[in-house]
């Protein structure tokens, strides 16, 4: 399988680098695979931060910056950052305002996260986290007890992210994040396998009839295989279930995402859109705003995920507040 590489043991490390001269408002802790903003810690704010294993990009150094994250530790692909970097992460973006931690639930992320806690806190860091848990396809997997966290995390970054820039105190945005895990539900589906560098071959089979629905995000299989089906067929299938989860229903509004796994052209991602709103239109739901785009990727996998997000007053706000990362820009009006 054909890779833009050098050898498969240096890709996080290379990427890291080429990434910090490409946006030069982010820096590289020494000796780490975190990146924090350039000028963290930024005083009289509490700092948000994130991480998990590499593979996912922009995911999640590429919500570095004002309005979004403060900090993202890149593990190995596929592999969670260690707690020993996440620590190095938390302290140096602390202010003094403490840090919110916004975790995908997979089980190496959430221990990892919990010793990293622990360690800050005994450096006198005041910490709290937050476990997104959005995938609507399993109620446990091999990676997880209880449900994934995949692409609904990005929501919980941008908006945990603008209430601590308004200048909101570590509970007010903690709670913030838990009003957006606690409104928004994703499932995924894909087309084929990704292929990890260090392997280099597909992480599943999958013939070219066969798709796989319910998949997460490290190149595991979905939880059912099912003949190829069309566009809107696959969005009935990925919408209907996030829906009825979600318990969303007519007059309510939604703020909603279809997120490209790494492999899935743009012009296939709007052709999922364009039936996503149809089916919402025909429930009386109101969209307040469509993400479209490779937010949370696995690799070259093809396929694609559906995010819903319910959306009120203030959470229409967060979303809508500056914001200025490598991967998401949001104007001040």
């Amino acid at each position: 399988m054909k890779k833009l590489i050098n050898e498969p043991g240096d890709v996080v490390d290379e990427m890291l680098d080429g990434m910090v001269v490409a946006h030069p408002e982010l820096r590289r802790l020494d000796g780490t695979n975190v990146l924090v903003r350039g000028d963290a810690p930024v005083d009289g704010k509490v700092a948000v931060v994130s991480g998990g294993g590499s593979g996912h990009e922009p995911t999640h150094a590429g919500y570095l910056g004002d309005g979004m994250l403060d900090g993202a530790a890149a593990g190995e692909v596929f592999t969670s950052p260690t707690a020993d970097q996440l620590n190095d992460m938390i302290q140096a973006v602390d202010a003094g305002e403490g840090v919110l931690c916004v975790v995908k639930n997979y089980e190496g992320d959430v221990m990892n996260f919990d010793t990293a806690a622990e360690m800050a806190g005994m450096e006198d860091v005041d910490v709290e986290q937050v476990v997104v848990n959005d995938d609507v396809a399993v109620e446990d997997s091999l990676y997880t007890s209880g449900r994934r966290g995949v692409a609904g995390t990005i929501f919980v970054h941008k908006c945990a992210g603008a209430k601590a820039a308004e200048g909101a105190d570590l509970g007010e945005v903690k709670a913030v994040a838990e009003k957006v895990i606690d409104n928004v539900r994703t499932m995924g589906m894909a087309l084929t396998s990704c292929v990890t560098p260090d392997k280099g071959e597909p992480t599943f089979d999958l013939g070219e009839d066969e798709i796989e629905l319910g998949i997460g995000i490290h190149g595991e299989p979905g939880t059912e295989r099912a003949d190829i089906m069309s566009a809107d067929e696959i969005t009935e299938h990925l919408t209907e279930n996030v829906l009825d989860d979600l318990e969303v229903g007519e007059g309510e509004e939604v703020v909603t995402m279809v997120n490209g796994m790494g492999g899935t052209p743009l012009s296939e991602l709007y052709i999922v859109n364009r039936k996503l709103q149809s089916m919402l239109g025909d429930r009386g739901i109101e969209t307040w705003d469509a993400w479209v785009g490779d937010y949370m990727t696995s690799l070259d996998m093809m396929g694609c995920s559906v995010s819903v997000l319910r959306v009120d007053d203030e959470l229409k706000d967060l979303l809508g507040a500056p914001a200025h990362t490598p991967a998401l820009t949001v104007a001040e009006e």
